[in-house]
C-alpha cells in the first residue's frame, strides 16, 4: 500500500483530520452500507441502540446518504439521583446528505432531525472541499445551522427553544509522501435556553433552579500530523485548544498509533488527555445569589484521560465487486471533578465510562 494511502485511512479514523463536516477529497465517496451496535456506560448512565448508514451513489457525480442512530437511555446519573428519579427514554436521530462533485471540488448538503421526549433538534450543514496546488493542499469550508425546543416531563408549561451556528475552515497539506498536516478552525454561536430544566444550583446548600446565560460564543484552533513510519505503520498526533465567551478554555492532546498485520488486520490505537476550567458562573455552593448561577458539573473545573483502540478485519474482498469489513472499537474513560462534590458523600466526584462499537461495513 502506498504510504499517502494508508495516511488518508488512518486520517479517517483519526477524528476527520482530513476534511471538516464528512467531506473528503475530490472523490465521490464510494456506494457503502453499514449497521453498528454501540453502547455507553459510565457515570449511571446506559446508552445503547443501533445505526444504519447507506450511501449510493448516481451518475459518477451525485452520491446520496441515509443515517438513521438510536440511543435507549438508562440515566441514574449523579445530577438525577441527587435531584429527581431515575428515567428511562429513546432518542431517534435522522441524517440525510447529498454529495456532488465537480472537477476538484466536492460539496455537500446535509440535513438531520432528532427527537426525544423532552428535545428535540432539527439541523442542516453545508460543506465545501477544494483541492489546490495539484492535489498537494485541501482547503474545507462549513457552516451548520440547528434549533432545538426544549421541553420538560410533567411539566407542559415549559417549552423553550435554542439555535446554533457553527462555522469551520479546515486545511490539509501534504508534506512528503510519508507525512500530512492539518489545521482546522471553529467558530460557534449558541441563543437562547442553554441549560436543563431538571438541573438545579445550590446557594448556602440551599438548591435554587439552574440560571444561565442564554448567549454563548465558542472558537477552537486545531493541529494535527499523521505520518507513514514504514512496515505498514502509522502515526498521528494532535492539539485542540477551545476557549468561549463564558471564560471556559480547554485543551486536548491526542497521540496514535497504527499498524497493519498481514493483508487482513489493522489495528488503532489511541490515548487522549482533556483539560478545562470552570465557567464564570459555576458554583459547587454558591456563597450568594447571583443572576447565572449553574452547578452543570460540565462547566466545572475537570480533566479526562481516554484510552482507544480499534480493530479492523478485511472479512470478503473481491475487487472491483465489493469489500466486507469488521470493525470493533472500544474506548475507556476516566473523569475526575476537581471543584463537583457528590452531596451524598461530600467528596469529589469522580467516575469510570466505557464506550463499545461493534459493525459491519460494506463496500459495493
Amino acid at each position: 500500500m502506498a504510504a499517502t494511502d494508508l495516511l488518508r485511512k488512518v486520517a479517517g479514523f483519526c477524528s476527520g483530520l482530513l476534511a471538516l463536516g464528512g467531506a473528503k477529497a475530490v472523490d465521490l465517496p464510494g456506494d457503502r452500507g453499514e449497521a453498528m451496535l454501540h453502547m455507553y456506560d459510565g457515570g449511571g448512565v446506559k446508552a445503547n441502540g443501533p445505526a444504519f448508514l447507506v450511501r449510493k451513489s448516481l451518475a459518477d457525480k451525485v452520491s446520496l446518504s441515509a443515517q438513521y442512530y438510536v440511543d435507549m437511555v438508562s440515566n441514574a446519573s449523579i445530577d438525577v439521583v441527587t435531584t429527581a428519579s431515575p428515567y428511562k427514554e429513546t432518542r431517534h436521530a435522522y441524517d440525510f446528505g447529498v454529495d456532488y462533485v465537480v472537477r476538484d471540488t466536492t460539496m455537500r448538503l446535509g440535513v438531520s432531525r432528532s427527537d426525544e421526549p423532552d428535545y428535540k433538534v432539527a439541523g442542516y450543514s453545508l460543506d465545501v472541499t477544494q483541492e489546490v496546488f495539484g492535489g498537494m493542499t485541501t482547503v474545507a469550508l462549513g457552516y451548520s445551522r440547528a434549533n432545538d425546543k426544549v421541553l420538560k416531563h410533567n411539566s407542559p408549561e415549559f417549552n423553550d427553544r435554542a439555535r446554533h451556528w457553527q462555522y469551520r475552515l479546515g486545511l490539509t497539506q501534504i508534506l512528503t509522501p510519508r507525512w500530512l498536516a492539518t489545521l482546522n478552525l471553529e467558530a460557534m454561536s449558541d441563543d437562547g435556553y442553554l441549560g436543563s430544566p431538571y438541573r438545579v444550583a445550590r446557594v448556602f446548600g440551599a438548591t435554587v433552579p439552574e440560571r444561565n446565560p442564554r448567549t454563548r460564543t465558542s472558537r477552537a484552533v486545531k493541529v494535527g500530523v499523521i505520518g507513514d513510519i514504514g512496515e505498514r505503520r502509522a502515526v498521528h498526533a494532535e492539539y485542540r485548544y477551545f476557549w468561549d465567551t463564558w471564560d471556559i478554555k480547554a485543551h486536548t492532546l491526542e497521540g496514535g498509533y497504527s499498524r497493519y498485520f498481514g493483508d487482513q488486520w489493522l489495528a488503532d490505537g489511541y490515548v487522549r488527555f482533556y483539560k478545562q476550567n470552570a465557567a464564570l458562573f459555576y458554583a459547587d455552593n454558591a456563597a450568594s445569589e447571583s443572576q447565572y448561577l449553574s452547578r452543570n458539573r460540565q462547566l466545572s473545573t475537570f480533566d479526562t484521560i481516554s484510552l482507544g483502540a480499534k480493530l479492523t478485519y478485511d472479512y470478503k474482498r473481491v475487487a472491483g465487486k465489493y469489500d466486507v469489513k469488521l470493525h470493533g472499537a472500544y474506548e475507556f474513560i476516566r473523569y475526575n471533578y476537581k471543584d463537583f462534590t457528590d452531596v451524598r458523600s461530600g467528596s469529589l466526584y469522580s467516575y469510570y465510562a466505557s464506550v463499545l462499537q461493534l459493525y459491519l461495513s460494506a463496500t459495493f
